[in-house]
């Protein structure tokens, strides 16, 4: 049988204190809330009123559940007040020093048979309970921010921990109708290790001016659709927090230089940029502790007439491919009112793209997202075509061919022979040097990527990649093209990923390195990331659905580029690959699909 815990003491009311304080007291628990000093209590008393006040107004809790909770939650000063508590959870600031002289004196104060629990979320719970004489009955409790909220707990046990304490715990996040990861005492635990290697890996793109704050962070949103691009994210976690956290794993977790905080954390930090509690981090608040991001010199125009500055007009449009990706932009253009000329290998292929798109405008009209004479005039706009002569008049080309370069190469050389000056060529390439392509023309200026997101239709976001020979006019007019498409053009230099693959697939392979080294199952990585970080798919499920060949041709280009020890693909996937397990696509990856 589980252990019944009947009062349970919160050491520190900071927002993450006062909100495990909330969650005991919601599930008919006794809380006994400690602070350092009076002022300090009231302020964690003001946080959890204020917080179960909004839930009232919501209508998520009943005035006479909010007034029950209270109740059942009792105030003090001092350590000594926990002298008869079941379980103790500390959640004070992450510093070593201060969480070992807390529980130092959490054991002498304490019964001894009182369970000391820290919610740290990156030092090491082995040296926290080092400081006790009842090390096997330390634990970790990592909850996460909005702690009311958030469904995930990670429970951390040391090499020592007792079983039962464990299992108590276990029982208790149960109760709490919490979803508990039990995983030993590394550095980041799941959460953590694998979100702010990503987070740094952000910020190290913003210092080098490879792309815009704004840009960086739409890319993941819509790119990958995630709740919070991973800059503002940054601000709302605290950069001093993070920098501590990045900090605490780089020393602890075996110096992967990912982990190195990118020095421009340090800087912010120093001077008092914190992010969104200091009202000023990567964007402006409207004022300390504010969410309402304003303006500043760095916000980029948000008008029309800005976007569009240097562009050149385009009217007609050629496509060059007669795969999903082309099939999908002919329709994107044709639909926004752009004339298209689709140009295949041939009449059979022709046929075959024309019967897709036709098909997808039909899907349309069936799910009402689509008038029938929009439809019929969107088609109308579309003459297909077996030869690249006739892409002789049009304003822009997309090309979608194969992921070749040597193709694409060949194909760029017939483009710039066929289309008349100031053609703006683009590449829908995902993973291939945009250069390279521009080179094979003797207009590099106008060379630029445009790599749509798969289904094109669908998928908001639309990366444009400037070369180092790309001009201004054609980098202007690509965006000012997204704009008309009704997508969001984000602009990144030509680098290996662009900024979505470069972000998403590092933490992916950190995945799965992370379970290759049998630190947690694949099950509680991605309940960690979904639960704990909001994402929508955990890592396995989404390289499930990717295909583990492309992410490690996606990787290894990644790898090969930023020479990166770090972005070495994870021999786990190299294997799973060898064996033809390559996700949903051949019904086995990390999970078996067959029964699906």
């Amino acid at each position: 049988m589980a252990r019944e815990f009947s009062t349970v003491g919160v050491v520190g009311l900071g927002t993450m204190g006062a909100g495990i304080v909330e969650v005991f007291a919601r599930n008919g628990i006794d809380v006994l809330a400690v602070e350092i000093s009076e002022s300090a209590l009231e302020r964690g008393r003001a946080t959890l009123t204020g917080s179960t006040d909004r839930a009232v107004a919501k209508g998520k809790l009943a005035e006479a559940d909010r007034d029950a909770l209270h109740e059942r939650v009792r105030f003090a000063v001092g350590l000594d007040a926990l002298h008869s508590v079941d379980l103790v959870i500390e959640a004070v600031p992450e510093h070593l020093d201060l969480k070992q002289r807390i529980f130092a004196e959490l054991d002498r104060v304490c019964r001894p048979d009182t369970i000391l629990a820290t919610n740290t979320s990156s030092l090491s719970v082995t040296e926290i309970s080092v400081a006790t004489t009842r090390p096997n009955q330390v634990i970790g409790i990592h909850f996460f921010n909005p702690a009311p909220v958030m469904k995930l707990v990670e429970v951390v046990r040391t090499v020592v921990t007792a079983p039962e304490v464990v299992a108590d715990v276990e029982a208790l996040c149960a109760r709490l109708g919490k979803v508990d990861v039990t995983i030993n005492d590394r550095a980041g635990f799941i959460a953590n290790a694998l979100l702010f290697g990503y987070l740094n890996h952000a910020v190290g793109m913003f210092e080098s001016h490879y792309a815009t704050r704004e840009d960086i962070d739409a890319a993941m949103k819509l790119g990958c659709g995630l709740p919070m691009g991973p800059l503002a994210l940054m601000d709302l976690i605290g950069l001093d927090t993070a920098y501590e956290i990045l900090d605490t794993m780089y020393r602890r977790g075996g110096r992967d230089r990912r982990h190195a905080p990118v020095p421009l954390l340090k800087q912010m930090v120093t001077a008092g940029l914190l992010g969104r509690k200091s009202g000023r981090g990567f964007y402006t608040y409207q004022r300390p502790g504010s969410p309402v991001v304003v303006p500043d010199e760095a916000t980029p125009p948000a008008t029309e007439a800005a976007l569009a500055d240097g562009a050149r007009a385009i009217a007609k449009v050629g496509v060059v491919g007669s795969g999903t990706m082309a099939t999908g932009i002919i329709e994107v253009f044709a639909k926004a009112g752009y004339e298209v000329v689709s140009v295949t290998r041939g009449a059979e292929k022709s046929a075959a793209v024309c019967e897709a798109v036709k098909t997808s405008l039909n899907k349309g009209v069936v799910r009402g997202k689509l008038a029938e004479a929009d439809r019929d005039a969107a088609l109308g706009r579309i003459s297909w075509s077996a030869t690249l002569d006739h892409l002789a008049d049009v304003d822009l080309v997309v090309e979608a061919v194969v992921e070749e370069l040597s193709v694409k190469k060949a194909l760029f050389a017939s483009l710039d022979e066929i289309c008349k000056p100031g053609v703006v060529l683009a590449t829908t390439t995902s993973s291939l040097p945009v250069i390279d392509v521009a080179m094979a023309t003797q207009r590099p200026a106008d060379v630029v990527g445009l790599h749509f997101f798969n289904p094109a239709p669908v998928m908001p976001l639309v990366e444009v990649v400037r070369t180092i020979r790309t001009s201004p006019e054609a980098t202007a007019t690509a965006r000012a093209v997204c704009a008309a498409l009704g997508k969001t053009g984000v602009v990144c230099g030509d680098r290996s990923g662009f900024i979505v693959n470069a972000l998403l697939f590092p933490y992916l392979n950190d995945a799965v390195k992370m379970l290759e080294a049998s630190y947690s199952t694949a099950d509680d990585i991605d309940h960690a990331m979904k639960l704990g970080c909001g994402y929508p798919m955990g890592p396995f499920e989404l390289l499930d659905v990717v295909g583990l060949d492309v992410s490690l041709a996606i990787q290894r280009e990644l790898y090969l580029e930023l020479r990166e020890p770090g972005f070495a693909p994870a021999p786990l996937l190299e294997h799973l690959v060898t064996a033809g397990y390559l996700g949903r696509k051949t019904r086995r990856g990390f999970r078996d699909h067959s029964h699906r």
